[in-house]
């Protein structure tokens, strides 16, 4: 069994004050037997969404602020930095994904299982999304499954639990949401075995404020073919 003891859980936000009370609510509430600390990254929020996470400050939930707006990746990385846990999950603030999920990411870590687990969209209970979000994203997996020699079912999964050794050695340079690839390629690059669980999943559309698109496929796509032709060490610290 893995001694972790402190599982830190980013939550990048961008005009979310709809949202953003009710998900950091949820984080804490969630039934998780592990120390937890919440690291809100406000991507420069213009909606008043800043105002709302600094009146939720707390012991447990730490806010940091980025004045301009620069995109998920850049602050997902930024959470990182701050993170002090020995486990690492990012959570959107959208109420897209359910904080109850996480214990189940956090079983296979601690049984020894794997370094890095993954939510799956696709073998849970789940708000069924647009078509052609569906067609992106079982594009994208399967793209990485051919790349790096895997079966992943949803490699654009938010719900990405890292031992944080590990997530902290990986040299990571994405701006916005090509995250999702790069961190997933560089894993793989890496020889780790990608565990995977079912989680549930309600889905926004755009006109309730889901914000990514199938401009954003492109980006993904060079992320992991770049990563799949860097030299391995280019990759780490």
């Amino acid at each position: 069994m893995a001694d972790y003891k402190l599982l830190s859980i980013i939550v990048p936000v961008f005009n979310e004050r709809n949202t953003v009370a009710e998900a950091i609510r949820r984080v804490k509430e969630a039934p998780l037997d592990i120390e937890r600390e919440v690291i809100v990254v406000d991507d420069g929020s213009e909606d008043g969404t800043l105002d709302i996470v600094k009146r939720l400050s707390d012991s447990t939930v730490r806010l940091v602020h980025y004045p301009d707006n620069r995109g998920k990746g850049a602050a997902v990385r930024r959470g990182i930095e701050e993170a002090r846990g020995d486990l690492i999950v990012v959570q959107d603030a959208d109420l897209e994904y359910d904080p109850r999920d996480l214990s189940r990411l956090l079983r296979p870590l601690r049984e020894g299982q794997a370094r890095v687990v993954y939510g799956s969209r696709f073998t849970g209970e789940r708000r069924n999304m647009f078509f052609w979000h569906w067609v992106g994203n079982r594009f994208l997996s399967l793209i990485t499954n051919i790349l790096f020699n895997t079966t992943l079912s949803d490699m654009e999964t938010c719900y990405k639990m890292f031992d944080g050794e590990l997530l902290r050695s990986f040299r990571l340079t994405a701006e916005r949401f090509e995250f999702e690839p790069e961190v997933t390629a560089v894993a793989l690059r890496m020889g780790e075995r990608i565990w995977e669980v079912p989680i549930s999943y309600a889905g926004r559309e755009l006109h309730e404020g889901k914000k990514i698109s199938w401009r954003d496929g492109i980006p993904a796509l060079t992320t992991l073919f770049r990563v799949r032709l860097a030299r391995a060490e280019s990759l780490v610290r």
